[in-house]
């Protein structure tokens, strides 16, 4: 008789990780009055539900198995009658930029998706980081109570189509709610949501989550799981082509080798394995170090900054969107690169590296043909997933066909080929003799709304 495995808690896992780093005291505090006067009894494992929530009533979103085949269940969640309606107001509200309008429609709706997760962005831009989070947990909530009883978010077999409208705010949530996680210093359990998110779609990884597990991974200490990672997907994804998995997979192997029960001769050989690495990254992306110095707040010696090869012109050398890719790699992960032990590390492979382009290394000219062939242009989950970041290294270096246009928390840069189940109706504008035509989610190209309205998801035609 087989074991039942036992469904994992990213809440427990949370609570227990804040413990272990400001201890339960400090955690628990706040929590002991609910346990005695708690109205919430669904069983949940993604957050835990708070006596000051409003009482939870079906808000009209369900979850529908669509098809099961070669072993994954593919899910989408569908919004009722009632609840278009209330989307269709939510995007009045949106139109009219006032926030007061989407806490409103709160009010009369607390557990609408897109309310919560619109209004959350506006309370962390005012740096109310505790409203803001809260928003998210009640969006996830909202989410979970409405899963189909078959679908198991541990099993890795669950897959949600990101281009259903419907099902994108869960992504996004999950993002954000693992982005706050990540700021409260629970690394490993911001981890698993990254795993979470990126088994929901792995082909397609709508939020290019695999720009960012190596970063989680580190951060939470998970070596083995990232070289892992990359052995198993490099064959079908080419991880190396990415600055942050070459650069990453070297620190990974040099943390192995300063771990003190790894021994001697194992420890020479990460080490070795981790050098080569690490060269290589530098060959291949030269453009990271100066910046990465940068940040790090590293005078670089004047052999390496007057070096052809890492100077100015490694930076405009770098096509556009190579350039989005090292900028979201050095601003997000140039934190870990400032301890003394990899700083010393770095410098001596720096100096391998310049002997080895003096030396005319052959590898330094094929990586310098790599560069040029690849790279030609980013795809849209990129750079929505810089826009998502708020990495302002990054969000600089976005093409003018994006940052042209108003971004919406909701719903960033939809995708070209949205599988649109409803759409907003027709009706007047007050400006004029124009009818608008305003749908919930339209396929169409993300360029379109620059000359719109602004808004992602509203298109005004004449």
């Amino acid at each position: 008789m087989k074991k039942k495995k036992k469904k994992k808690n990213t809440t427990g896992e949370k609570q227990t990780e804040l413990k272990r780093y400001f201890g339960a005291r400090a955690v628990l505090g706040d929590q002991r009055p609910r346990q005695r006067q708690r109205q919430f009894h669904r069983s949940t494992w993604m957050t835990i539900p708070k006596n000051t929530w409003p009482r939870f009533s079906r808000p009209g979103i369900s979850m529908t198995l669509l098809e099961s085949r070669d072993g994954l269940q593919y899910f989408t969640f569908e919004h009722s009658r009632d609840y278009q309606q209330i989307q269709f107001k939510f995007l009045d509200s949106v139109e009219s930029m006032d926030p007061n309008n989407i806490v409103a429609l709160l009010q009369m709706n607390p557990y609408h998706i897109d309310s919560l997760l619109q209004l959350s962005d506006v309370c962390r831009i005012q740096e109310d980081q505790e409203m803001a989070r809260d928003l998210i947990e009640r969006a996830l909530y909202s989410f979970e109570c409405a899963f189909h009883p078959v679908c198991s978010l541990t099993s890795g077999t669950s897959r949600l189509d990101y281009l259903r409208p419907e099902n994108r705010a869960f992504y996004l949530a999950g993002y954000k709610h693992m982005m706050f996680l990540e700021r409260r210093g629970c690394p490993r359990t911001a981890l698993e949501y990254c795993r979470l998110i990126l088994s929901l779609d792995p082909d397609s990884d709508p939020l290019c989550m695999l720009l960012l597990i190596d970063f989680l991974s580190l951060r939470s200490r998970e070596y083995n799981f990232l070289l892992r990672l990359y052995q198993d997907w490099e064959v079908h994804r080419n991880l190396s082509q990415l600055p942050n998995f070459a650069f990453s997979v070297a620190l990974s192997h040099f943390h192995l080798s300063q771990e003190d029960q790894t021994e001697s001769e194992e420890r020479e050989r990460l080490k070795h394995k981790a050098d080569l690495l690490l060269q290589d990254a530098l060959i291949m992306f030269p453009g990271v170090l100066m910046p990465l110095l940068d940040l790090c707040t590293v005078q670089p010696d004047a052999a390496v900054s007057s070096h052809d090869f890492f100077g100015p012109r490694s930076q405009l050398g770098q096509t556009p969107a190579l350039a989005e890719l090292v900028s979201l790699y050095v601003g997000r992960t140039h934190t870990l690169w400032r301890e003394g032990g990899v700083l010393l590390w770095l410098e001596e492979c720096v100096r391998e590296v310049l002997r080895r382009v003096d030396a005319k290394d052959p590898l330094v000219e094929d990586c310098q043909n790599k560069r040029k062939q690849r790279y030609q242009s980013a795809p849209l989950n990129i750079h929505r997933h810089v826009i998502l970041s708020e990495i302002k290294e990054a969000t600089s270096t976005l093409p003018l066909e994006v940052t042209t246009q108003s971004v919406m928390g909701f719903d960033p840069l939809p995708p070209l080929d949205s599988v649109v189940s409803y759409t907003r109706p027709e009706r007047l504008t007050y400006f004029g003799l124009k009818s608008a035509k305003q749908t919930q989610n339209n396929s169409k190209g993300p360029c379109e709304d620059a000359g719109g309205n602004g808004y992602n998801s509203i298109y005004i035609h004449s």
